[in-house]
């Protein structure tokens, strides 16, 4: 009888149990209604073949590896999570059948590439010459020589691990302070998301290099802001106890000319709906918004529809 431990070598690849690999299969986002694209990623098929074309080259998987994303693909699922329902991780994965790694990888590739385009898609005081824009600020109220209107957003973030004290606002909540200076179109031509929530307003403006260059005389214009910002040359504000007749003429003009800005801030937060509360840190938060901003004006310019914009409490006129 033989021995069972004098048997020949045991095959050991025999033994394993390899489990097929299972690839879903990927759908044809452009093969979506118009409807569909625009619930879903806030975007028509042109404009995300647009921002295809654009992101393309920063976007782009370089591997020989079998079953890569497309550009496309990356794309579209950071358009679904930061720039149109802000649901979370595990959510868009379910639904794009891939895993949370993934998810957040594409996010922040999107976001980075989104980054490099800022200066051309964000400029001031815009794309327009200086005479059309104040001319469509006059066309609201008469009011005169306005270049822009600025206000200052809070953007919810999760309580960092450091500085954690820096980020809490005057609300109590950790966010970031993002100053917002927009042309009468709702377009978006200046953008500062660096600072922690406790910083004021008025501090974030002076901070700014826009700052500096006013008072250098580089720009022929003033700003609108509210009784946050000091009186200056290149910036008004309202009256705080206005007199009868012109005062309150002045003061009517400019509320209705300022709401430009409450406006624009509520449709970029009715459009990207992650900027309601995000969960990453700081340094990653200030991407987001960034590229926010960046998709906004892009969706702005080619015409893109949103959802009826409601103005927060934090974005409520002064």
């Amino acid at each position: 009888m033989s021995c069972p431990f004098m048997e020949g070598p045991i095959d050991r690849e025999a033994q394993i149990i390899r489990r097929e690999r299972l690839i879903r299969p990927r759908c044809d986002i452009l093969s979506f209604s118009e409807e569909s694209l625009c619930e879903c990623y806030r975007f028509s098929s042109r404009s995300i073949i647009y921002l295809n074309n654009l992101l393309k080259p920063h976007i782009l998987n370089i591997t020989h590896r079998g079953f890569a994303f497309t550009s496309l693909q990356t794309l579209c699922i950071a358009l679904r999570f930061f720039f149109a329902n802000g649901s979370f991780l595990y959510n868009i994965g379910d639904a794009e059948h891939i895993g949370k790694t993934i998810v957040c990888r594409s996010i922040r590739k999107v976001c980075l590439a989104l980054k490099h385009f800022l200066h051309i898609f964000v400029v001031f005081p815009g794309h327009k010459a200086v005479r059309v824009i104040k001319e469509e600020f006059y066309r609201i109220t008469g009011f005169p020589n306005v270049i822009g209107c600025v206000d200052g957003t809070q953007i919810p973030i999760k309580a960092p691990s450091v500085n954690e004290g820096d980020y809490v606002n005057r609300k109590s909540f950790h966010s970031i302070n993002v100053q917002i200076i927009c042309d009468a179109t709702h377009i978006i031509t200046n953008v500062e998301a660096k600072w922690p929530g406790s910083v004021h307003d008025s501090g974030v403006f002076r901070e700014s290099t826009l700052y500096n260059k006013f008072e250098q005389g580089q720009y022929d214009g003033i700003l609108l802001g509210d009784r946050g910002y000091p009186c200056l040359p290149f910036l008004m504000t309202p009256y705080p106890d206005p007199e009868p007749r012109a005062q309150c003429c002045y003061n009517l003009a400019y509320c209705r000319t300022r709401a430009r800005v409450e406006m624009t801030i509520g449709i970029l937060k009715a459009r990207f709906q992650c900027l309601r509360g995000l969960r990453v840190t700081p340094e990653r938060a200030c991407d987001i918004i960034v590229a926010t901003v960046v998709l906004h004006n892009i969706a702005t310019i080619r015409g893109e529809r949103c959802s009826s914009a409601v103005v927060d409490q934090d974005d409520a006129p002064s």
